[in-house]
């Protein structure tokens, strides 16, 4: 380095810990040696947000939050969305980078959050960074719920329709509730600006601020790898952790390996397959909406399809509240029982290839659950899905409520003292 880019580097830290950040958190920032591809994906995580962002600044520029009729009959937002893909330069291309990117957002983060369950990222000393990723994901659901209404098509319209209504079933205080969310007794242009106003400024800051906690909270106590090894036990006479390799330039140069394979899959996703197969950008929301023509069947995006799932599974009312009220607690509940997860499990070891085959066996049925309730989720309610849905519900709080008993009564091998690769 020359002595004058050394000059500049020293100003800089002088008035900003510049050099000592690059040190804490890439090059004398120790992490475990035995990381496998699934550590991939907090990474892939961050460059998708990146994406997100940078995309939606560009979407920003031309579209326009406005519900009412155009010239031509049609509604302004969803004029401006069409204007995008046709007229602006490479806007079809940003617009399908960004709708693309959703889904992918959410198929990395359920498989980071898959790998922390998998190798006890949750247990202690890392609770909080846990209960920040269980917030992550409560925050990244809203961004995609409320952007999810800008584009306003059918089932743009219709879905935010449904799901806000679900908030009127709160006694007391749900009508009003409704209302204060919608910003009219029914989805409406008003509807339109607070969804666009939370989508673009408020949660994308409070997103970018619980990520930035989750990093920090992370490299605080440092990683977890797939021995659930603390490897800060055993350190050399230098300081280090001897199961340790410095994050940059090994991880980093790891990193890349993964985000070259992510771009190429989600390259082939935005040129040749941008509405994936309906699931990404349904059909019926390339029509503009209209209030007075329900869609035959109204389903949530296939992210939210789980959860949705387990809201219409309960069909029962109980001590004379309506059953809506109770699928929205089931619902509520289905995500914020993930936070608890360092105090439920019990088992003696961190990662799945210390712990027994009972652990495995109720773990590879709560998954397969998962699955079912998210295609579930998609098809119109018949009886015989209802009892299944309800079934795969009980198996999912289950796997959850049961987990102090059955985590101890697994027999799990001895955790190793080092890493073993």
């Amino acid at each position: 380095m020359t002595t004058k880019a050394q000059a500049v580097i020293d100003w800089v830290d002088e008035r900003f810990p510049l050099t000592s950040s690059i040190k804490g958190h890439l090059t004398e920032y120790y992490a475990p040696k035995n990381f496998n591809f699934w550590y991939f994906f907090g990474s892939l995580a961050l460059l998708v947000l990146v994406i997100q962002i940078v995309t939606g600044i560009f979407l920003v520029m031309h579209y326009k939050p406005d519900a009412s009729l155009n010239a031509s009959g049609v509604p302004v937002a969803f004029a401006s969305v069409e204007y995008i893909m046709r007229d602006v330069p490479g806007g079809w291309l940003i617009r399908y980078m960004h709708s693309t990117g959703a889904s992918a957002f959410f198929i990395v983060v359920y498989l980071h959050m898959f790998r922390g369950l998998l190798y006890g990222s949750y247990r202690k000393p890392r609770e909080l960074i846990w209960i920040f990723g269980t917030l992550i994901f409560l925050a990244l659901m809203a961004e995609a719920f409320m952007g999810y209404l800008l584009p306003w098509g059918q089932m743009s319209f219709w879905g935010a329709q449904v799901i806000v209504n679900l908030f009127s079933a709160i006694p007391v205080i749900g009508p009003d509730l409704s209302v204060v969310i919608r910003g009219d007794f029914v989805v409406s242009d008003a509807t339109l600006n607070r969804f666009f106003s939370f989508h673009v400024i408020a949660v994308p800051l409070i997103l970018i601020g619980l990520v930035a906690a989750h990093i920090v909270a992370l490299h605080e106590v440092g990683s977890n790898n797939p021995d659930g090894v603390e490897i800060k036990k055993k350190k050399g006479p230098d300081g280090h952790p001897l199961d340790g390799i410095p994050f940059h330039p090994y991880y980093t140069v790891k990193d890349i390996v993964g985000v070259v394979g992510f771009l190429i899959c989600f390259s082939f996703i935005v040129f040749f397959a941008p509405e994936g197969g309906g699931y990404f950008l349904e059909f019926n929301n390339f029509i503009p909406a209209d209030p007075l023509k329900t869609p035959p069947h109204i389903a949530p995006v296939w992210y939210f399809t789980p959860f949705y799932s387990i809201l219409r599974a309960v069909t029962y009312p109980l001590f004379g509240i309506d059953a809506k009220f109770w699928g929205v607690v089931a619902m509520g509940a289905a995500v914020v029982i993930i936070a608890f997860l360092p105090w439920l499990d019990r088992s003696p070891v961190k990662s799945i290839r210390y712990k027994g085959g009972l652990f495995k066996a109720i773990l590879a049925v709560f998954i397969v659950s998962f699955f079912i309730l998210g295609y579930l989720g998609v098809l119109p309610p018949t009886p015989g899905r209802t009892l299944v849905s309800q079934i795969c519900s009980v198996i999912y709080f289950g796997f959850f409520l049961l987990m102090p008993w059955y985590s101890k009564m697994d027999k799990c091998k001895p955790e190793p003292d080092r890493v073993t690769g």
